[in-house]
């Protein structure tokens, strides 16, 4: 009995950190079982009900005829229409975009306009900008004349008169013409408004945009109705797309009709008489407060609550003004972010207090990630030793180098932020002051942040002027801030694609196997693709191709492509030279070209597939963005495989390899890209062409183009290992780069330790 019992309490004791889910998903299952029984009791009871007699089972509803609700119904029966292609006509491939986004219909957000005029557009207009412009996703400036200089950085479009109401008129015309179907909400403002960017956007986050919104500061009309309100223009107001779309047939009318001196309150006149919607502060639980500047205001002193609260204020009178509105409103929302903070770590303190890990569970800092926990060796991450002066983990391999630019910035500010940290502890009992660093290790966690530790010799003062020399070793993190979204230009997949294909003698070997993966996943599925190749001749073979073509077996090959494929044309061109530049290569190609040509320049290990022509096409934004993907480089089967398997299986792919970050032959970029940064490198290298030797495309894109360099990994591009041949009369860093490739692209270290363990086996033996 007594050992039943103690099995009774273990099963007991194990099942009950268990029960509470036990008991939720049995309450589960009972409640559905009485809302199944409700459910069909009531429909039982509609059935019974007296009227007219109920639609037969099949066969549509009268109410859902045509795929269309009736009246009164919110819920109809969806129409399947079945798919038909007419075999008599070609087929088309169907292009459809990567962005859900745009294939749904969805809006962004929020777009604003702000009123101008030529007067202000360089002063106020200009403060506008600089301020809350950085913190709206589109922002635009509308005036009626323009300036004969535009201000950097800001769209303008001039209507071409001054007039208030007209001007008034033409904005909210462009507005739905080129804005009215792409954003939700519409947000009207003054050049002489300052406006909190952020508490704007999270207004509309919370509003709804099935209703006609029409929000601002209310005002009464002059002799007019008291019940019609209009929103002061001087304070910003919020329109709606449904508001905007309903607007938009009655403009005309309005032009003509009615007849004020103020913009705001032409509009407001409008929007009553046609619409019957008046304006108002207050909207679905949402305020927008607005605060009425007085003369010679001081905006640091201001400690009223309205002031605080306000979302617009008016009117601002010089751009010093701005400027300081925008000071004081960033401290006060900066001081509310720290006491955000503050009032979480505390909350988070005494939650913790009550988990089974008690006060040892607080991570720190409170509210941050905890350090991240290695599972293996493999996975620890490793701390960067560094003092004042040189950093001991450099990017090029060396042991040691100077601490310079960024890195010698962060190095500083972190010292000076852990000085200051300690005096506000301890003050006013001691004083720090920092003599040396001692000793400097940071390292980067992926999961909360840069780490450092820091051994700081200081000295400390007393409040009676005694001071002692201590050593204090302090840890700080500098946390990883909110992602944010880069917006970038739309990009399609319709864009043809240029490959340029460099070949030499030491690649004839690799031609055949490039050309029949091209054929196959480019030609053989109508991919919008060409192929370009470039014969480079040693100057001694040229001299012999009367005689001895070095590539005639290449053009064989190429006649044979154009005779299966009828409509394909693979041109080449033949360039005779000792040093195959890269920039020299590619400046014969872009000259035979139009301007809005994407290039891939390929190497002849390439293999080409549709996944990858996509991502470049993707990837490379003209004027904005070229792609210089990392392809995937197989290690060397002898050493990998020792005989047994020449291939690596689809379970093992992307796993016997390595991606060469020593490699840049491959990139994407638009041809007029290229001639803008070449056109910049000539200006700067004068006539010396030998400099050109010493560089490659991603070089000129890198120091003379201005674009974002995107530089990433690229599964799609896998390349067979073979020992490339390094021209000595390259560059020594082009050539260095080639030979750490191929040192690199043998095998990993496991194999190669392997290898060598083999290898003394078999001498010793």
């Amino acid at each position: 009995a007594v050992t039943a019992a103690m099995r009774l309490g273990a099963v007991l004791s194990a099942l009950r950190p268990a029960l509470p889910l036990l008991l939720g998903l049995s309450l589960g299952c009972s409640l559905s079982l009485l809302r199944a029984s409700w459910s069909h009791g009531a429909a039982e009871e509609r059935c019974l009900a007296p009227g007219p007699p109920a639609p037969p089972a099949r066969g549509p509803l009268p109410e859902a005829a045509e795929g269309r609700p009736g009246p009164g119904h919110e819920d109809f029966r969806p129409r399947i229409v079945p798919y038909y292609r007419d075999p008599n006509k070609p087929y088309k491939k169907v292009l459809r975009t990567r962005y859900i986004q745009t294939e749904l219909g969805f809006h962004e957000r929020l777009f604003v306009a702000v009123l101008t005029s030529k007067a202000t557009l360089n002063t106020l207009a200009v403060a506008v900008n600089k301020t809350v412009a950085h913190h709206f996703p589109r922002l635009l400036y509308f005036t009626g004349l323009r300036s004969a200089k535009v201000p950097h950085g800001m769209v303008l479009v001039a209507h071409g008169d001054e007039r208030p109401i007209w001007l008034m008129y033409e904005t909210m015309n462009y507005i739905h013409q080129h804005f009215g179907s792409d954003y939700d909400w519409f947000y009207i403002m003054q050049d002489d408004t300052y406006a909190q960017a952020e508490q704007v956007k999270a207004l509309v986050t919370h509003l709804s945009i099935n209703q006609d919104v029409y929000l601002g500061r209310a005002e009464e009309f002059i002799g007019g109705d008291e019940q019609a309100r209009y929103c002061h223009g001087g304070f910003g107001y919020l329109l709606s797309r449904s508001l905007l779309l309903k607007l938009r047939p009655h403009l005309d009318s309005c032009r003509n009709e009615i007849l004020s001196v103020r913009p705001d309150e032409w509009l407001g006149r409008c929007i009553i008489d046609f619409l019957g919607i008046t304006c108002v502060s207050q909207l679905q639980g949402q305020h927008y407060h607005t605060y009425e500047l007085a003369k010679n205001i001081e905006p640091e002193k201001e400690e009223e609550e309205e002031f605080q609260a306000a979302l617009a204020v008016h009117p601002v009178s010089d751009m010093t003004l701005m400027y300081r509105l925008h000071k004081q409103f960033s401290r006060i929302q900066l001081d509310r972010v720290y006491q955000e903070i503050r009032d979480l770590q505390m909350q988070i303190r005494n939650l913790t207090a009550l988990t089974p890990a008690g006060e040892a569970g607080v991570t720190w800092p409170v509210g941050i990630n905890a350090p991240f926990l290695p599972k293996s060796r493999f996975e620890v991450i490793s701390w960067d030793y560094f003092t004042e002066q040189h950093l001991f983990s450099c990017p090029d391999g060396s042991p040691k180098c100077e601490l310079s630019g960024a890195s010698k910035a962060d190095v500083s500010e972190i010292i000076e932020s852990a000085v200051e940290q300690l005096n506000r502890r301890y003050q006013p009992l001691l004083r720090f002051s920092k003599r040396q660093l001692l000793n400097g290790y940071r390292r980067f966690d992926p999961t909360r942040g840069m780490e450092y530790t820091l051994d700081l010799l200081l000295e400390a003062a007393t409040q009676k002027g005694h001071s002692h020399v201590l050593a204090k070793r302090v840890s700080l993190v500098r946390p990883l801030s909110k992602v944010e979204i880069i917006p970038m230009p739309y990009v399609t997949e319709a864009t043809r694609v240029q490959l340029v294909l460099p070949l030499t003698v030491q690649d004839l070997d690799f031609v055949a196997n490039f050309l029949d993966m091209f054929a196959m996943n480019t030609l053989d599925v109508h991919d919008n693709a060409l192929l370009t190749l470039l014969f480079i001749y040693h100057p001694y073979d040229a001299q012999r191709v009367g005689q001895v073509d070095v590539f005639a077996g290449v053009k064989a090959m190429v006649g044979e492509l154009e005779k299966r494929y009828a409509e394909v044309k693979i041109p080449w061109i033949s360039v005779k030279t000792e040093v195959p530049s890269q920039v020299k290569l590619m400046d014969i190609v872009s000259k035979k070209h139009p301007v809005d040509t994407l290039f891939f320049l390929a190497s002849v290990w390439t293999e080409i597939n549709m996944e990858f022509l996509n991502r470049c096409r993707m990837n490379t934004i003209s004027n904005w963005q070229v792609f210089f993907p990392v392809h995937f480089q197989e290690f060397n089967p002898v050493l990998v495989y020792h005989g047994e398997q020449t291939a690596s299986s689809n379970t093992d792919f992307l796993r016997d390899g390595h991606f060469d970050r020593h490699s840049f032959a491959e990139a994407c970029f638009y041809n007029s890209d290229y001639m803008t940064a070449r056109t910049k490198l000539a200006a700067d290298i004068l006539d010396r062409d030998e400099v050109l030797e010493s560089m490659e495309v991603f070089d000129v894109f890198l120091h003379y183009s201005g674009l974002h360099l995107f530089r990433a990994v690229e599964p799609g591009l896998v390349q067979k290992y073979t020992l490339r041949s390094c021209n000595p009369r390259l560059s020594e860093e082009l050539y260095h780069r080639c030979v750490l490739s191929n040192l690199e692209g043998l095998a990993s270290r496991s194999h190669l330790a392997m290898a060598l363990f083999e290898q003394e086996q078999a001498n010793s033996t």
